[in-house]
């Protein structure tokens, strides 16, 4: 079983949400990419620390992979493609995301599983 505040994918996950939620500061923005940068690096990184605490929680992980999907195609969605570095801040970020949610997926079940076996 996976105690809890372990798990680095979702720390990845926690650090990932930071960045990008901080990313603003640094890089030019408009309006529109500001807030969709600071509104989804706060939820992926609050989904982290949700999987980070419930370690057994598998539907974290698919809402972690929604929100890093959400992420990478933000760009041209809310229309600042053309920003360099607020785009492959969003860019990376995203496809990171997803990766570390795809690696937390075996874990995450092998937590699950424990705990449903525990249970009978």
């Amino acid at each position: 079983m996976t105690k809890a505040w372990t798990r680095w994918q979702d720390w990845a996950e926690v650090g990932l949400g930071v960045l990008v939620l901080l990313a603003p500061l640094v890089v030019d923005t408009t309006n529109p990419a500001m807030w969709t940068m600071i509104v989804l690096g706060a939820l992926i990184a609050i989904d982290g620390l949700l999987s980070l605490a419930m370690p057994a929680m598998v539907y974290g992980e698919y809402v972690q992979l929604v929100l890093g999907a959400a992420l990478f195609i933000s760009p041209w969605v809310m229309g600042f493609s053309d920003m360099t570095a607020a785009s492959w801040a969003c860019w990376i970020g995203g496809v990171l995301t997803i990766a570390a949610g795809a690696l937390a997926m075996p874990a995450a079940n092998a937590a699950h599983s424990g705990l449903a076996a525990g249970s009978h």
